[in-house]
């Protein structure tokens, strides 16, 4: 890797795919081939294999550090005397666009869910936090959409700073993808998970990432483990326009859909358009804003093509 914050020059240590398959170390997979078919997304290939070698052994790792943070909990009450409150244990995962962190957390969610410990484990994507449609034109922001600044960050640091906090019950925004828009009432409510997995582009930024809304505290200030996973931009270009392909075929032909128009065009002028949104948009925040962060995390999974992770970065 030769791109700006390469993980080979911070505190890593290297996996190729088949030493990171070995630390699975005799865990049961827990998952069938028809429910890894549900949890995949709508371009990508993720099998049985996938699973066995990259993400068994990354639940393993899970399970040592939340027991250890358990443990940690149980010390600092004995200490303090206190009735035990109960803290979420949060990982998040960033990346581009594309890039697949939607079908990486839903297959950590499965398979965190099952450990004998029976923990529950929640998810939430950080769409849900974007500023309303009405509020991004009234600050000529559309065109910005899932850069720093189209979000309600100080509505989602307050979110994860309430669930660290031990609060009984926190509500989260649901976003809508068929009207490209947060939904304006109700959300999705948790009651004191175990583990929270918090997917989005921006989960790793820091103050140095909003420059144009100076505060103290971030989304990163709360995870506990984060992991970015990542992939050569060529890819990347090439998995964002096959799901905008896919996407014209399915949900654009929703007459709710805020993209139908996409729905009518030709394969060649869609190929264009997509291939426009990716570099004008997606790519740029990709390398302004998300890459930069890519050297914060505490796991890379980099993929290769057919959305296989061919290398591993730990952080020591």
């Amino acid at each position: 890797m030769h791109e700006k914050n390469s993980p080979l020059r911070t505190p890593y240590l290297e996996f190729t795919r088949k030493q990171w398959a070995a630390l699975r170390n005799s865990v049961p997979m827990t998952l069938t081939e028809g429910e890894i078919t549900q949890l995949k997304g709508i371009n990508e290939d993720l099998s049985l294999e996938e699973v066995a070698e990259i993400y068994l052994p990354l639940s393993r790792l899970f399970n040592f550090y939340i027991s250890s943070n358990l443990r940690r909990q149980e010390v600092l009450e004995q200490f303090l005397g206190t009735n035990r409150q109960k803290i979420p244990y949060i990982i998040s995962i960033a990346g581009s666009v594309a890039v697949g962190k939607s079908t990486t957390a839903r297959v950590l969610k499965a398979l965190l869910s099952r450990w004998p410990e029976h923990r529950k484990v929640e998810l939430i994507t950080t769409d849900g936090f974007l500023h309303p449609n009405a509020v991004l034109k009234k600050l000529s922001l559309m065109k910005k959409k899932g850069f720093p600044q189209s979000y309600d960050i100080h509505r989602l640091v307050n979110f994860v700073s309430d669930l660290k906090s031990g609060t009984n019950q926190v509500t989260a925004p649901i976003y809508s993808h068929l009207t490209y828009d947060v939904i304006p009432e109700g959300g999705k409510v948790l009651y004191q998970p175990d583990i929270l997995i918090l997917e989005g582009l921006n989960v790793l930024q820091s103050g140095m990432d909003y420059p144009h809304d100076p505060h103290h505290v971030f989304v990163s200030d709360f995870v506990d483990f984060s992991i970015y996973v990542d992939a050569p931009e060529d890819l990347l270009q090439h998995w964002y326009i096959d799901r905008f392909l896919k996407f014209r075929k399915g949900a654009f032909t929703d007459p709710n859909s805020y993209f139908h128009h996409y729905a009518q065009l030709s394969e060649e002028k869609a190929v264009e358009i997509a291939t426009s949104l990716w570099k004008e948009i997606n790519l740029l925040n990709l390398q302004e804003n998300i890459l930069p962060t890519r050297a914060r995390a505490s796991l890379i999974m980099r993929k290769s093509s057919n959305h296989a992770v061919e290398r591993v970065w730990l952080r020591k």
